[in-house]
């Protein structure tokens, strides 16, 4: 039975390759999800990747996960610095979380260093494109399935 992993893309994410080109990239929204199925399948994950550009939906998605998902992957944009809620939320997700940034949040404005999905997340990636996902994914693998031949070392 394959892992079921919910990947959750916060606000302006499906602007990819149109938003701030010169910090995230022409990689496009599409790409990042072709990349997060192609890693998945490899992987043996299931896969199910939502984007919201709306707060309340991302808690709603998160709440619809509980109970159905093995892992979470989450880019909440700008909501990672800002929002209560969504950590709140996120602490009613009682499996893996990661945390994922396309770019290297440290390295810009100072209010984007604080994150309050850190404190819940097993491990956060940021700064390492889309291939944050990549790793992310590889990563929930191994602990989902320590021993699992598909899970990368």
């Amino acid at each position: 039975m394959s892992s079921s992993i919910l990947i959750l893309n916060g606000p302006n994410l499906n602007q990819l390759g149109r938003r701030e080109v010169s910090v995230y990239g022409e990689t496009t929204y599409q790409d990042l999800v072709k990349l997060c199925e192609k890693t998945g399948h490899a992987l043996g994950l299931s896969i199910q990747i939502q984007q919201y550009n709306h707060e309340g939906d991302l808690i709603e998605a998160i709440h619809a996960a509980v109970g159905e998902t093995d892992g979470l992957i989450i880019n909440a944009g700008a909501f990672t610095h800002t929002s209560l809620a969504l950590h709140d939320a996120l602490r009613l997700y009682p499996n893996p979380v990661i945390e994922v940034h396309i770019s290297n949040i440290f390295a810009r404005e100072s209010v984007r260093h604080h994150s309050y999905v850190a404190p819940l997340a097993k491990g956060i990636l940021c700064g390492f494109g889309i291939n944050g996902y990549k790793y992310a994914l590889m990563h929930l693998a191994e602990l989902l399935n320590p021993h699992d031949e598909n899970s990368f070392k």
